[in-house]
């Protein structure tokens, strides 16, 4: 057993936002500086026994856009490590051209795939879905329309039939799924979720639990209390409607030890962003989680005590992936070698 109150061993994996800026300082100015880089950081991250290299979805952006490419680099590049995103943004996707994707990255992952979806968040485009082609229906949000894109992904993976076969090129009627098909994959499916609401429609919907550093209601408790909250209700919201496995839960958050004096440089005397913050997003008061930025003994002290942390199974670092893959693999290292076991986590084999 382990301090999520569940049977998962404690897990810890960077989430990367895959910035490129061609500015001073960076070490991502193009696309293909954070791509590879990206590659390279999965592999430096295995080799410490971390358990999991993310990304994070956006379009219009120079950030990283199309995960399925660079999950099957990494998983060619690694042997153990998961991968996975956090999230994909499902007003974007087509639901069964994603399936056969999704399949395939798994399958060259060897059943590593763990893929996080959800609504989506603010993107730098205006309705930037309408561009890829996906308008709601009638009466139906973009929320609802990723959920419905959401269902018809889950059911494809699942092998749900959902086209009709031609009896001319195949001597029969009988409807056809998606191919390939990756077993265990549908177990692996993850939604990114901002409220305890959606927490519970999560649970009902049988998929695991993605929770960031950002919560789209605020009740003013602390931010770790407010999402220990939300996996709660995800729990009970699990054992109310009987599904047979155990689920997973992950959190995010920005974990910074300040081992060198170069880490001092780049980010001591942040203590602002050590506090939560409040705030209004898209006329939602919402609460964002503070940064465990310090000295190394003192920030494994206090995610040790941090409630969410401790009912989760799996925590998502966030890395400034624009300072490259000597930096980021040094910062994973302080923290699986100083941070990480606090809160209980240990190498895997």
């Amino acid at each position: 057993m382990t301090t999520d109150g569940g049977t998962h061993r404690k897990r810890i994996g960077f989430l990367s936002f895959g910035h490129w800026q061609p500015v001073p300082g960076s070490q991502t100015r193009t696309a293909a500086d954070a791509l590879l880089q990206t590659i390279e950081l999965a592999v430096a991250a295995e080799e410490l026994g971390i358990d999991g290299a993310y990304v994070r979805v956006h379009h219009f952006a120079r950030q990283l856009a199309s995960p399925f490419p660079l999950l099957s680099a990494v998983a060619a590049r690694t042997s153990r490590i998961e991968i996975g995103t956090g999230v994909i943004d499902m007003r974007y996707e087509h639901p069964l051209y994603m399936a056969e994707e999704a399949a395939a990255a798994d399958l060259i992952s060897g059943g590593r795939l763990q893929l996080g979806v959800s609504r989506g968040s603010p993107e730098t485009a205006l309705r930037g879905y309408e561009s890829f082609g996906y308008v709601p229906a009638e009466g139906q949000s973009d929320a609802d329309m990723a959920r419905a894109h959401t269902e018809l992904f889950r059911a494809a993976i699942d092998g749900a039939a959902v086209a009709r076969a031609n009896p001319r090129m195949t001597g029969s009627e009988a409807p056809l799924a998606i191919q390939p098909l990756s077993p265990g994959l549908p177990d692996r499916i993850w939604w990114g979720s901002g409220t305890r609401a959606t927490a519970r429609w999560t649970a009902e919907q049988g998929m695991n639990l993605m929770s960031s550093t950002l919560l789209s209601e605020d009740t003013g408790v602390p931010f770790d209390e407010l999402q220990a909250e939300q996996i709660e209700h995800y729990r009970q919201a699990w054992r109310e409607a009987g599904w047979e496995r155990e689920p997973r839960v992950s959190v995010s958050r920005s974990v910074i030890p300040l081992v060198t004096d170069l880490d001092r440089a780049y980010f001591g005397g942040r203590e602002d962003e050590r506090h939560d913050q409040v705030g209004m997003l898209e006329g939602v008061r919402a609460r964002f989680g503070k940064s465990y930025t310090g000295e190394p003994d003192v920030i494994a002290e206090e995610l040790s005590n941090d409630a969410a942390v401790a009912a989760a199974d799996t925590v998502l670092l966030t890395v400034p992936n624009q300072l490259g893959v000597d930096y980021n693999a040094q910062l994973l290292e302080n923290i699986a070698r100083h941070v990480a076991p606090a809160f209980g986590w240990s190498p895997a084999g």
